[in-house]
């Protein structure tokens, strides 16, 4: 029996989503680099969120986000904000393809994991829920149970107790399925997991660091998707729950490279995800084939084949013959389409312009309407 046997039929609300994260407003980044004051960095916030909100709109979205503005990093700004986990400075960088580097920070275990009742990301999401109109699905990305234990260096494990990873995986699990509750009363019923060291496990050389740290990769699948699956399973019935997969996304550049094959089983049938965000934009995310063991029913692939690393505008023409080849391995009905990842997974964003973000959007529109006919 599946993760997703007897569950009730979930789905996407719309063929045309995104990822979540959006370029920084101007004002926002201004803010940010002056060091002003938090009451007066909220309002700058607020008023750069409406205007995402305004651009999502504008571009025809129907899945409405705060475009991440109020974060530095996709996931270490959530994880930070958990109780028991701490983000400290430190001499390592993340191992990007670039020559930027990331802030030098990590996480550390402090003490018993916990969803804490004031996370500031519930208010985050509250504050999008307000600004959405009649006929728009409000959407708040946060990072998967997976995060916690992928950007765990050994050493950084400073509570004892969870230097025994059965017990560590319980608590990350127990914490997200605090943490889905809590959203859901906030009126939430659209939630995105960024599950993505999935997708790292594939690449080989990802998989030998792992080993040197006496990890087992695919021990690792198992063990994440049982994570994820633990923390949504009893969400309620009207709770849609995304997810995420790439191979890194910062100043446009990735670090993993590899398909999905090693994961697909794991990630389509032990979990109950409805809804899978699937990077698919080059070579570098592998081949379409894992894609038939998509089980046939209420789940959907968003395929990520425009891309948020460079601003050249995929042609019509060429995303639907990708369709056309993905349509050999699953139910067209079963897809639909989404960039492949967020175009601002840190505040520095990706080497593009707003006016390539808007047309990127637009584009994701289009090739709903064109494809499905969603209006």
């Amino acid at each position: 029996m599946t993760a997703s046997a007897n569950r009730p039929a979930r789905t996407a609300p719309f063929r045309a989503d995104h990822v979540g994260s959006l370029l920084r407003p101007k004002n926002v980044a201004v803010a940010r680099a002056a060091n002003v004051p938090a009451a007066d960095l909220r309002i700058e916030e607020d008023k750069g969120i409406r205007d995402l909100v305004q651009l999502q709109r504008e571009a025809g979205m129907k899945v409405v986000t705060d475009g991440e503005a109020r974060r530095a990093f996709w996931h270490y700004d959530f994880m930070g904000m958990l109780t028991g986990l701490d983000m400290k400075p430190s001499s390592r960088s993340l191992p990007f393809k670039t020559e930027h580097k990331t802030p030098p920070i990590e996480a550390h275990l402090t003490g018993p994991l916990d969803f804490p009742a004031d996370h500031p990301m519930i208010e985050h999401f509250t504050f999008v829920k307000n600004l959405a109109q009649a006929g728009e699905a409000p959407k708040i990305s946060i990072p998967g149970p997976s995060a916690c234990h992928f950007r765990m260096e050994p050493e950084n494990i400073e509570y004892d107790a969870y230097k025994d990873a059965d017990k560590l995986f319980e608590d990350i699990a127990a914490t997200y399925k605090k943490a889905v509750q809590a959203f859901y009363d906030a009126g939430c019923r659209y939630l995105q997991l960024d599950d993505i060291f999935f997708a790292y496990l594939g690449d080989a050389n990802q998989r030998e660091q792992r080993k040197a740290m006496g990890q087992d990769p695919d021990w690792l699948i198992d063990r994440y998707s049982w994570m994820l699956e633990e923390s949504i399973k009893d969400r309620p019935e009207d709770m849609v729950i995304g997810m995420h997969m790439c191979r890194g996304n910062f100043r446009s550049s990735h670090v993993a490279e590899g398909g999905y094959d090693v994961a697909a089983d794991a990630i389509f049938n032990r979990t109950s995800v409805d809804v899978y965000f699937m990077e698919y934009d080059t070579e570098r995310a592998g081949g379409l084939e894992p894609l038939k063991l998509l089980p046939k029913g209420h789940k959907r692939v968003m395929a990520g084949f425009i891309t948020t690393k460079t601003g050249e505008l995929e042609s019509a023409d060429w995303l639907k013959s990708k369709f056309d080849e993905a349509s050999k391995f699953v139910d067209l009905d079963q897809l639909g389409i989404a960039p492949q990842c967020g175009f601002a997974s840190t505040e520095h964003g990706n080497a593009i312009t707003e006016d390539d973000q808007k047309r990127k959007l637009e584009l994701v529109v289009n090739t709903a309407q064109a494809i499905w006919n969603e209006n």
